[in-house]
């Protein structure tokens, strides 16, 4: 069925720093690009968020029955120091440091990306295209925006001329800025620089000799600018006009700007028509920064071999702790707010089990439809995570009511709560309590049904102090048993 017809979905669109009612290009089908990694060092989890959020929208899309292509990219070449036009390049500054070929840095970073993104739980892109892949495209387009007269060449070296295009478009649209402003609050050029103007940008570089990265091009040996290779790649894969191009907040200014600026010199119109961004993720209230130390990678929070986190945190309790904020508002980390996450994590699964236990009745005093609904308002909302998530809670609470006897669920309605509660949880959101039981975490049933036989043979010898030992240990380890007329079962909290 497609939902997405009796669904109106609103987004958050930059470009227009406004709400607008999501219709795409072509019904049916929806074209998003976002901005992928530059693969010279270990994803980190501010990337991770946005990747994540990006994968929630993509999730969603697909759910409401959009037949969507998600394209990502991986920058490996191009991107300098700082972002910025001069500098070295930052993959083969990497393999120059640890005397390596830069391509061996491209392939130890993209995999350490992917695995990092499987254990989130991430589906990967319909494409997922390399900036090197691509080199042809990035000329030709350099070629005619050169045509146009909105490009000049300097010694090997292509620049996009800013003043020019504003002539005749708007550069600084989807940033808010001014050219005029920004012309003002710059200094002068260095008497090396070859610009014209600082707020030029490289599109095509000219190789110095020790420079490792380098192609042929009718302006000699060189590599392409950083913002040209997502105008290539997006306009190759979803044509010159697309639905959605997400990246980080980071990214809209100067990225995204000259992305924008690029294509519409090359093609003459907007190349994007909903621009989305997500936002930030801090570290105890600080920016995230290896140099100040405040910082945490992925696979430390998964090991617990870190100093800032009192335990280790599976995958889903992080990707739930993610959803929990909306992917526009920056997010806090911190050991106390993961902890709240895990709880409510295990306290969402537990329902879940409980769910499919629960006998029915002739009528429901729980109103699933109208419940069931809300589930998507909030979702049709700019992606409403946090407010899809109290919804489910919603549900929660009537599961532990009707469990105690003290509301009613009809069959049918029963079974529209499990497909909507399963849809949400795992369709959308994208947890996986599958994946926490990997490894030898999935011993764990086995040992704690152990430890209730062992405590059950104490309190049967009344040796109380031990069994009183053994569930208050288990408590201490976030274990509980709840002893019942079937015997003792045990959550894990």
């Amino acid at each position: 069925m497609q939902l997405y017809k009796s669904q109106t979905l609103k987004v958050y669109n930059s470009l227009t720093s406004k709400k607008e009612i999501f219709e795409p290009i072509n019904e049916g089908h929806i074209g998003m690009y976002v901005c992928g990694p530059t693969v010279y060092s270990n994803v980190h989890l501010g990337n991770c968020r946005t990747f994540m959020s990006f994968d929630m929208i993509f999730r969603y899309l697909k759910h409401l029955g959009y037949k969507v292509r998600y394209v990502r990219n991986i920058t490996d070449a191009g991107h300098l120091e700082n972002d910025a036009d001069e500098g070295e390049d930052k993959i083969a500054k990497k393999a120059r440091l640890e005397q390596i070929e830069p391509m061996e840095v491209v392939q130890r970073y993209t995999v350490d990306f992917h695995n990092t993104l499987q254990k989130f739980n991430l589906l990967p892109p319909s494409i997922e295209p390399t900036a090197t892949g691509h080199i042809i495209e990035q000329i030709e387009i350099i070629k005619g925006i050169l045509e146009k007269g909105l490009a000049y060449e300097v010694n090997g070296s292509v620049y996009f001329d800013v003043a020019k295009f504003n002539e005749s478009y708007e550069y600084g649209k989807l940033s808010g800025r001014k050219l005029e402003d920004m012309i003002a609050n710059t200094r002068e050029l260095a008497a090396q620089d070859d610009k014209k103007s600082p707020q030029d940008f490289a599109l095509w570089k000219k190789a110095e000799p020790q420079h490792i990265m380098r192609w042929p091009s009718p302006w000699g040996d060189g590599f392409p600018g950083w913002h040209l290779e997502c105008t290539a790649m997006s306009t190759k894969y979803l044509g010159e006009t697309f639905d959605i191009h997400g990246g980080g907040m980071d990214l809209k200014f100067p990225h995204h700007e000259c992305e924008i600026a690029q294509a519409e010199a090359s093609n003459g119109h907007a190349p994007v028509k909903y621009w989305l961004h997500a936002n930030m993720l801090t570290l105890n209230g600080k920016k995230m920064a290896k140099s100040t130390g405040n910082n945490i990678f992925p696979n430390e929070m998964f090991s617990g071999e870190n100093d800032i986190l009192s335990k280790p945190f599976t995958p889903s309790v992080v990707r739930f702790f993610m959803m929990q904020a909306h992917y526009t508002s920056i997010l806090d980390l911190s050991n106390e707010a993961l902890l709240a996450s895990e709880k409510g994590f295990h306290k969402l699964m537990d329902s879940l089990e409980l769910l499919d236990k629960l006998e029915t009745a002739p009528a429901s005093d729980f109103d699933v439809a109208t419940w069931k609904q809300k589930c998507y308002d909030a979702m049709n909302d700019d992606f409403n995570t946090p407010i899809l998530i109290a919804t489910l809670f919603e549900a929660v609470k009537h599961i532990n009511l009707i469990k105690e006897g003290k509301e009613s669920i009809a069959e049918a309605d029963k079974n529209a709560l499990k497909e909507t509660m399963h849809n949400f949880i795992f369709e959308v959101l994208g947890l996986d309590h599958k994946l926490d039981a990997q490894g030898d975490s999935d011993k764990l049933p086995g040992v704690v049904d152990l430890l209730i036989q062992l405590r059950n043979e104490a309190r049967a010898n009344k040796d109380f102090a031990t069994s009183d030992k053994i569930r208050d240990q288990l408590a201490a380890l976030g274990i509980q048993l709840k002893d019942g007329k079937e015997g003792t079962t045990f959550s894990v909290s």
